[in-house]
């Protein structure tokens, strides 16, 4: 049986006095929210506080984006080495924001995957089409290819040590979201394809459905049979909100 995963993706949100507080709301509430794995992804500067702040709790946490880089004149990257060094446990490679406004491909994402796994990070590896590539009917084609990229340079048996979270970029902060079908179609593709190369890895893995789950769909969704928790980008601002969602 998969364990429910649900991740805040913060992006670039937050302060000091906005963290401690939604932290504190979040411990508060987290006691009923049964075997459900939390966790959170702050902007980079706030980590080393958010490590802090979780402290001895079950939650864990976890960055928006890797180098894939160790070290070296790169300037403004941050290192799998250093994420663990503050306890990081995840890291977000190839969201959609990251592959659009700053054009990172496929092969890049896959680096950056496998400089997560390097590092002992567990890689969220994000896949996903646009609306136009939906309409055209290509939207399997197109995740098979984001997750190709990441199997022909570290081989399937690296997803078995991953999360992989479909989110349809026409659903991310729309507003819109996948039906609960339309999700599950994806993910059941998606562990399919998986399934054709390793079942014990397609079995494993922890498909994440992103784009607008909030408090009221996330039940719905959740009980999907390949839908193993969401990637939660604004509702993980709100502690009511995500904590409804952990709950779901």
């Amino acid at each position: 049986m998969r364990q429910i995963l649900v991740a805040g993706n913060w992006k670039l949100n937050g302060s000091r006095k906005d963290i401690v507080g939604l932290i504190g709301r979040i411990l508060a509430g987290a006691g009923d929210t049964g075997d459900t794995r939390i966790a959170v992804c702050p902007p980079f500067v706030y980590i080393p506080l958010v490590s802090e702040l979780l402290s001895g709790s079950k939650i864990a946490y976890g960055s928006q984006d890797v180098s894939d880089q160790e070290s070296g004149a790169f300037t403004g990257e941050v290192s799998g080495p250093m994420l663990t060094d503050f306890g990081c446990s995840y890291a977000i490679v190839g969201h959609s924001e990251r592959r659009a406004l700053y054009a990172e491909d496929d092969a890049f994402t896959a680096r950056k995957f496998a400089a997560a796994r390097r590092a002992g990070l567990t890689p969220i590896l994000c896949v996903g089409e646009s609306l136009e590539e939906r309409d055209a009917g290509i939207t399997e084609d197109v995740v098979a290819r984001q997750l190709d990229a990441v199997i022909d340079l570290e081989g399937i048996a690296a997803l078995g040590d991953a999360v992989i979270a479909y989110e349809p970029v026409w659903a991310i902060g729309t507003g819109k979201t996948a039906s609960p079908q339309q999700a599950q179609d994806v993910h059941a593709f998606i562990r399919g394809k998986l399934a054709g190369l390793d079942k014990g890895v397609a079995d494993k893995v922890q498909i994440l459905y992103g784009g607008s789950v909030k408090g009221s769909n996330a039940a719905e969704l959740f009980a999907m049979q390949d839908i193993d928790g969401g990637l939660i980008g604004g509702a993980s601002l709100q502690a009511d909100d995500f904590l409804a969602i952990c709950r779901a």
